[in-house]
Parts: structure tokens; sequence; C-alpha cells
């Protein structure tokens, strides 16, 4: 079809493929011009990815001033809806104009070339596509949000409004600061009127044509700038230089600032030159009050400008050499290497403190010396104080470090420093590190690959980092090593099968023996009245003959505040979340009880709420009570705690960790982000305190989640010049699991696992896919999941299990439930996505389900 305006009418004439009738159009096109007709046949259409959770693109048209500028990955801003402004991906660029709706053109390009590469599109489209996501939700996840504009509604003041009538008091108020301003955002005007709510009230003004409101798109990311100051034009000649200094001889203190200039400049020539220096650095070296430097600029012998400058430390730094390979870190560094020649993935099973981060070093090397990038995962954002130091020695600062509790703009500048290619090779991060523009990737390290905080679990997509990062090295044709001492099941059993290639390194580094670890049985302990509070004679033992032998202590606990729940000692009334079906931690530093799964808060009651005894108790025990503990029995020694409460802010994990590292503390006290890879050399105990509330957790993995926890936990111990010793607390000593942790017997371990999920129908046998129901009506939440499930039941017969409530039923007021789907290896994702879509659009189409929330978790942990 070929569209032919004339005036505001369009004709469209069908073209056939001959070149008989292509002279006929022509001429009547060409009759057709004195009457102002164009020929409209290439007008450039794009399609784009909005970051909003709808499964499918959306095309806009691009203004012909536009359309030489426009390329596949640049942000353009474009309207949605009525009143929205969004910035979107460019996915697509053609000339197909759609045939359902009017397109809208789109407002501005943002960028003048691409933000985002055909490879990481081309990622996009896979993790969508196996993770049962959009394009739009993976651009939110992928971009720092820095790069993504936002849409803030602005009210401007009409300077024409006339009132036909009285201004209610608030209505008054909102217009008396519209219009001092101008221009405000719906936050502001809430902050400066102290209303709760004005939108209410800016709802009659708008009625009232006294306000309008428009929608602005605001740029998050900034670029950093400083002051520098140089030598005016007009006093870079000798004779001119002189001068200046003569104007100021009854000036000390601004002829103090010019000679320190010049000095820092580094002399008079350089700074005829043009040579700058930072306004701040002369402030410091003077002492000198901005005012002197301000007088300096008027009497035009300073110019002061502005620069834009790198948030990271991009300077040129001397290397080390990497330290020589052991003969055991040799093998295993020459066995990957082989491996490499037919796997694409290397499982590198090494026993902790076995020096595997020393083969991830030279493996880097190799890969640097072929000009290829590295990207190094980690698990924990703590895990990458220490690496890092220890990579940056080697690596100086082609080596990039990108995780949350960066400031975003340092997470932009990493983003944009790969996409020109400037001078990072290396990134160490943690999974969201896999969206980062690679060129010319060699190698992914995934260190610690057992880990499920490589999983992300809300919001969409919900991938697994570990397993995006083999999908992605393969994109690029490069190589990915897992390493571990502590092997996920799905990974070791992947390496049985010859899919991985398997490397084992089975002795410590240096010799050094594997700890001794000791259980204890609690429960006889408590029978027998020797357990002094959470801790056994045993461990207590240990601690007094370490801390008199000068050595640190590590005790980990998986559960942080002060105690899981508070109990009535009458009643037996316990304290539960408004919002979730959940009991509320107390957290003693806080005095607050609080619910870790929405942050809802209450003062800890008095008198229980129930039957008004005062008889309120504590229960269990968490990281903030062993503290409190410890301290009153040692309170002549340092100690500390790791764990969610105690590491908010960027810089918390290095100084915990640094501090440790120097001996400032001699008792850590931690959650499970110490058990992952940190090496500390003077540790020579470890107390487990209970690893019976890991083992009876209702889950599949929960004893595999139990070995990897204790095993790794336990190689904190004796790291370097001693044995160390692990004091494992639990109510059964015989359990099949803390057997093969006190025996370092994986191999059993991992057996007995596997027979279990081949009989169950679990991974790695088969493939889950895990379908979460919310509403915060009970029954409509409970009538949608039946009938989802009865409807995937049609289609993928016994596969479907449930639906079912789980063990928490109800999170932020949504109760909650649960479909499962055990799906055979071979099964096509793309046609079981189609299927549990069709299924979740027909009845999101009713009316009465059109608010019941579905979440997709395909291969969940």
């Amino acid at each position: 079809m070929t569209d032919i305006e004339i005036g505001c009418f369009t004709l469209k004439f069908k073209m056939a493929n001959t070149k008989n009738e292509f002279p006929i159009f022509q001429s009547l096109c060409l009759s057709l011009q004195p009457l102002n007709i164009s020929m409209n046949n290439s007008s450039l259409y794009i399609d784009i990815i909005l970051p909003v959770p709808l499964a499918r693109l959306f095309t806009y048209s691009v203004p012909e001033e536009m359309s030489k500028h426009i390329a596949v990955g640049q942000r353009v801003v474009v309207p949605f809806g009525k009143k929205k402004v969004y910035s979107g991906i460019v996915y697509k660029i053609h000339n197909n104009k759609p045939e359902e709706y009017e397109t809208k053109d789109i407002t501005s390009i943002l960028d003048s070339e691409a933000i985002v590469n055909q490879s990481q599109i081309k990622f996009w489209e896979w993790l969508a596509e196996y993770y049962q996501c959009t394009l739009g939700e993976i651009y939110k996840a992928a971009l720092p949000s820095g790069l993504k504009m936002e849409s803030e509604t602005n009210v401007i003041y009409n300077a024409e409004f006339v009132a036909n009538g009285q201004l209610s008091a608030s209505e008054g108020k909102v217009l008396d600061i519209v219009a001092s301003k101008k221009t405000c955002t719906i936050n502001e005007i809430n902050q400066l009127s102290g209303l709760k709510s004005c939108l209410p009230v800016i709802k009659k003004l708008l009625e009232r044509n006294a306000l309008f409101v428009s929608e602005r798109l605001k740029d998050s990311y900034k670029v950093k700038t400083e002051k520098r100051l140089t030598l005016n034009a007009e006093c870079r000649s000798e004779e001119a230089l002189q001068a200046a200094f003569d104007r100021l001889s009854r000036a000390p203190k601004q002829l103090e600032a010019l000679m320190s200039f010049l000095s820092l400049a580094g002399g008079v020539q350089k700074a005829s030159k043009g040579e700058s220096v930072q306004r701040q650095a002369l402030i410091k070296k003077t002492n000198a009050a901005a005012s002197v430097l301000k007088e300096l600029v008027e009497k035009k012998i300073l110019t002061e400008s502005e620069h834009s400058i790198d948030r990271l430390d991009l300077s040129d730094s001397e290397n080390s050499i990497a330290s020589p390979l052991t003969p055991a870190q040799q093998t295993a560094f020459s066995e990957i290497n082989t491996s490499f020649e037919t796997k694409d993935v290397v499982l590198l099973h090494g026993v902790t403190s076995g020096g595997k981060t020393e083969i991830y070093i030279h493996l880097i090397e190799a890969q640097l010396k072929k000009g290829k990038q590295v990207l190094y995962l980690l698990p924990e954002i703590a895990l990458t104080t220490q690496i890092t130091k220890r990579l940056k020695k080697h690596f100086g600062n082609i080596l990039g470090i990108y995780h949350s509790k960066f400031a975003d703009a340092e997470r932009v500048e990493v983003w944009q420093n790969l996409q020109a290619k400037r001078n990072y090779q290396i990134i160490v991060g943690v999974r969201s590190s896999v969206f980062l523009p690679f060129e010319n990737l060699g190698l992914i390290i995934v260190d610690e690959e057992h880990e499920n905080t490589y999983k992300q679990f809300d919001p969409a997509p919900r991938y697994h980092a570990r397993d995006a990062s083999i999908v992605l090295a393969h994109m690029h044709g490069a190589k990915t090593i897992l390493g571990t001492a502590t092997p996920s099941i799905e990974s070791y059993y992947n390496a049985q099968q010859g899919k991985f290639g398997l490397v084992e390194l089975t002795q410590r580094y240096e010799g050094i023996q594997m700890p001794q670890i000791v259980a204890v049985d609690t429960r006889e302990a408590r029978r027998k009245k020797l357990m002094k509070s959470t801790f056994s004679p045993q461990l207590v033992e240990q601690m007094d003959e370490a801390l008199k032998n000068g050595k640190q202590i590590i005790l980990f606990q998986n559960r942080r505040g002060f105690s899981p729940f508070i109990e009535c000692g009458q009643c037996a009334w316990v304290a539960k979340c408004v919002n979730c079906d959940v009991s509320m931690t107390y957290h003693k530093h806080y005095h607050q009880l609080i619910c870790h799964y929405c942050n809802h808060t209450e003062k800890l009651p008095d008198i229980c709420p129930a039957c008004h005894n005062p008889a309120i108790e504590t229960r269990g025990f968490g990281t903030e009570k062993i503290e409190e503990e410890i301290k009153l029995i040692y309170p002549d020694n340092k100690v500390a705690r790791m764990d969610l409460d105690t590491t908010r802010s960027k810089s918390a994990y290095d100084k915990i960790i640094g501090r440790f590292e120097d001996g400032k503390i001699d008792i850590l006290i931690g959650t499970q982000m110490i058990s992952k890879g940190l090496d500390f050399e003077n540790v020579s105990l470890v107390g487990i305190l209970n690893a019976d509330n890991m083992l009876n957790y209702p889950d599949f993995r929960a004893f595999e989640r139990s070995f990897q926890l204790m095993t790794q936990v336990s190689g904190r111990a004796g790291r370097k010049h001693q044995q160390g010793l692990v004091v494992l607390q639990t109510s059964n000593t015989q359990h099949p699991v803390v057997m093969d942790v006190i025996n370092n017997n994986f191999i059993n371990h991992y057996n007995g696992q596997i027979e279990e999920r081949a009989a169950f129908k679990y991974p790695p046998f088969y493939r889950l896919i895990n379908i979460t129901i919310k509403h915060k009506d009970q029954t409509k939440c409970n009538r949608a999941s039946a009938i989802l499930a009865n409807q995937l039941m049609h289609m993928l017969g016994n596969r479907v299990l449930g639906p079912q409530a789980p063990v928490i039923n109800r999170i932020q007021n949504l109760f909650i439930k649960k479909i499962l789907l055990k799906l055979e290896k071979k099964a096509s994702p793309a046609r079981v996505k189609s299927i549990i879509r069709e299924a979740i659009n027909s009845i999101v189409s009713q009316q009465e389900y059109r608010s019941v929330i579905f979440q997709i978790d395909v291969d969940p942990v």
C-alpha cells in the first residue's frame, strides 16, 4: 500500500509488482504535483522497549528531522497514554506503519549513539523468553537509574487566572505556593503546604483553570564537575603578570593566593600556557577564604571555569606481578585450560582456603594478553571488599567495581566507561553486572557459584546470574568458570554428565590442614542444665582458650535481630505483623518489633494485649542477642556484629572487615554473609550456634543449603598457620548432613541428594516453574488460583501441583497461593510459556480478576 496525501485526504493505492503498472502510477503522481500532493511511502517508524510490564513493543513514528540521527540501542523520549512521558530503548527501525492505531511521534533522541549494544539486546531477548518476563521489565533491571528517565508531574501557575468565587483556605495556600514558584512538583507542594495530600486541592484548582499540569522528564544522572582556575589571557605576558603583582602589593592575601596558584600550576611558564589548578586545592594550600579568589577573578587576573570529572579513580597505577602457583594450583590451572579446549564451562571444585582466587588471577592475566574483557561475579557485596583489594594490587585501575552500594552516578560512569571502551577490562560485581555493555568478553568467573543470592527474587526478571552468565559467555564466544568449595547439586551433576568440565582442587594452600569439626549435642546439654544461654560448655571453653592465645573467633547464627518472636508466658500470645502472616522479630537496639517482610514496626508491648498480663518474654535468639550475651561474658574483648542491620551503608562492610583483619575485633558475630569466601589470618575458632533451624526448613534444598553454609563458615577457621576448630551445636549430632560436614564428605552428600531428586522429580532431572498468585481478597485469590490450576492441568496434566498456601500465606496485606510445575528437561520453554501466558491472560481478561497479581518464577531456588 502507498499513501498519497491530497490536502486533508489520504488516498491509498495498492501497487502491483509489475513493470507495466508502475509508470501509470508514476504518471498519476506527476499529474497531481501541482495540487501539492506528496508521496509518503518512506516514513520511518521505530519499535521501542518501554519500562512497563506489558508483553509487547510500542511503535512510534520518527519526525523527518530526526530520521538521520536515530539508531538501535538509543534512548528516545515518547508520550505514553494521555499525560505520561517515558524514555525507551530503540529496538527496531522500519517503514511499516501499524494498521491498528495511529502512531505518535517521538519527542526527542537522548543519546548521540547507542547506550545498549546489539549483543545486550540479544541477551535481553533470551532472558525474557527463558524467565517468562517482558523486555520492559529487563530494561528496568538492566540500566542503572541514572540512565533511566523518570516522569514527574509539574504544576504550573496560570498568570491570567481570575477567581470567579471565593477560594477555600487550602486552595488559597496551594495557589500562593505555585504562584510564588511559577512551577513546582506535587511533592514540593505537599511539603510546603503541610497538607497530607494536595491532590484533591490541585484537582479543584485545575477545574477552575487556576493551574495547569504538565509532564517533564527528569534525568537523574548529572555529570560531576569541579571548578578550576587559569591565568587570565590578559595576564599571560611577562609584563602583564608583573603589573598584576604590583596591583596586589597592598592585598597580601590575594598576592599569596596568586603565588600559590603559580606554584600549583607548575611555574609561570606553564601557567602562561593555560595550565589550570583545582579551585579547592588552591583554597586548601593557601587556607584563604573563597572571597580572596573571587577578588582575583573580578580583577581579571584569574579565570574560573567548570570541568566535568570522573567519579572513578582512573589514574595509572603500578601493578604487581601475580604470585607463582603452588604445584596443586598449577595442576588445576592446566586442567582448566585443557578443559576449555572442549568445554565452554568448567566447574572448579576446590576446598576452602585452596587458593582459587590466585588461579582466577592467572586466568584473568591470560585473557588480558588476548585483549579480552573479564567479568568476575560475586554473590555478596561484602565479598567485593577483600577481593577488590587483592585484584587491585595485580591489575590497578583497569579493574572496575559495579554493585548497588555504589552511588548511582558511579554505576553510570562504569557503564559509560565500558561503552566508550576506555580503560576498564575487568569488572568485579554482583548479579546485576551481567547487564553491562561488554563488547569483547573473554571470561566470566562465577565465584561461590552455589549461592542462592545469585537469584533475583523480586521484581522481575527473576533470573539466576550463574545460568545467565553461561548464556552471556556463549553469546560472546567466551568461557565460564564456576568456582566453589560446595557445588550446587545441579552444577556438579552437569559436570558428572560431561556438560561442564570438572577440575578438583583437594589441597589447602601451603598444606594447611582442614579444620577439626566437633558436634555438640545441645539437647543433652540442656537436659543436664549445662547450657550457658545459647553457648554450650565446650564452646565457652574453646572461646576462653582462643582469646587467651590472642586468636579471633567467628560466631555464626543465620538469623538477625534480638529474638525471632515474643510470646506471652501466660496465654502464649505471639506478636504478629498486621500486614503479613508472620511473627515480628524483636530488635533490642531500636526497642521495636520489626517485620522482616514488609518492615512494619511496632513498640514492644509492656503487657499482653490478649490477657493483659505483664508476662511478655523473648523466644529464640538472633545475632543481636548473641552480641549482648557475648559482651556480658567477655566484657574486656572487642565484639562486632555483621548482618543486614549493621551493613546498610556503602562503607559499613569495609569498616567491619577492615577492623577484623587489623585485629581490632576479637569476636565477630554474623549471618550467612560471613560465610562467603572471606579470608582472615588469625581466626582459630568458629562457632555454629544452631544448625537445626537450617536443617528443619520445609524446602527440598534445605539439606543442600545446610551443608553448604556449615562447610563454608567452617572454612573460615585456621586459614593460615594452624589447624582451626569448629564447634557445631545441634540437637541431632547423628544427622546425615552434620556427619557429612564433619567428615568433609561432599560426594556422600551429593549421592544422597541426587537419589532423592531423581525419585521425587526435582532438579537437575526436572525443571521447576513456580507461579505465585496474590490478592488482598483471600476468596478472590483462592478462586483465581483454582481456575489457573485447572486450566494448566488440562494442558499439562500431573505436571501441575497445587494450588496451595505457602508457609507464610499473607505478605504486605496480600494473600498468597502457589502453583508448582514440574517439567521434563526436554519440554519446550517457549511452548510452556505460551500455555501459561494464555491461561493467565484468559483469567485477567475477566473483570473480577483484573487486579489479581500473577508472578512466574522459572528455576526457583
